[in-house]
């Protein structure tokens, strides 16, 4: 099958950032399965959200990148394997490789029984409520703006009517959001749930992305 220039020439373009992309060499030398692994660290450092102990949710997990960060911002020596002071609790739509220290749940975030497991695997470590949850979910975009919208704008909706539901009354939750149709509603949401709403474009998030990330802390 041919394949037309223009596609050649974008697939190159697109390799050759990737290669060159600091981030994703950053990545390969600290053992972090992608480069996004650095937008958690940096909203973390920043906020100070994650602390030894806490309990935390992985919403979009795979390939799990912001797992390992929590498993060794957890880990009393920053170590991605050993002792762990908290617990981690990650979910995806694909399949994930094993992490060491996070337990991973396959399913759709969207559906009813998916999301009664994961409360069921809560109240099956005595966990009540939960300190973090973090949400990197993002849906195949169809490149038909109102589709797409709707599309994130149930994803951010449903983690954070998770987070109403199970995160403490000083937990935080942070959310991959878009610019677009959407993102003035799910700003507004943000606001009437959460104390504090911080907007963050890491450093690590590419400059021509539409990507942000939102940062709920403290229910109202």
């Amino acid at each position: 099958m041919k394949v037309k220039t223009q596609s050649k020439k974008v697939n190159k373009a697109w390799l050759n950032q990737h290669v060159n992309d600091p981030y994703v060499r950053l990545a390969q030398k600290d053992g972090f399965r992608a480069r996004a692994a650095y937008k958690l660290k940096e909203i973390d450092e920043t906020l100070g959200l994650i602390r030894p102990g806490d309990v935390v949710v992985d919403l979009g997990s795979t390939p799990g990148a912001w797992s390992q960060y929590l498993r060794r911002r957890l880990s009393p020596d920053g170590a991605a394997v050993g002792e762990l002071k908290g617990r981690i609790l990650a979910l995806d739509l694909l399949p994930m490789d094993p992490i060491e220290g996070v337990q991973f749940i396959q399913g759709d975030f969207r559906e009813e029984a998916v999301l009664a497991e994961l409360e069921q695997v809560l109240v099956g470590h005595g966990v009540d409520k939960v300190d973090v949850v973090v949400s990197d979910m993002a849906p195949n975009l169809s490149g038909i703006g109102a589709t797409d919208s709707a599309r994130i704008e149930l994803l951010v909706e449903l983690a954070v009517d998770f987070s109403v539901r199970h995160l403490k009354s000083d937990g935080a939750l942070v959310a991959k959001v878009f610019h677009g149709g959407a993102y003035d509603a799910l700003v507004a949401l943000f606001r009437q749930t959460f104390k504090v709403v911080k907007t963050f474009k890491p450093k690590a998030s590419r400059d021509q992305s539409s990507e942000t990330f939102l940062v709920g802390m403290g229910l109202k």
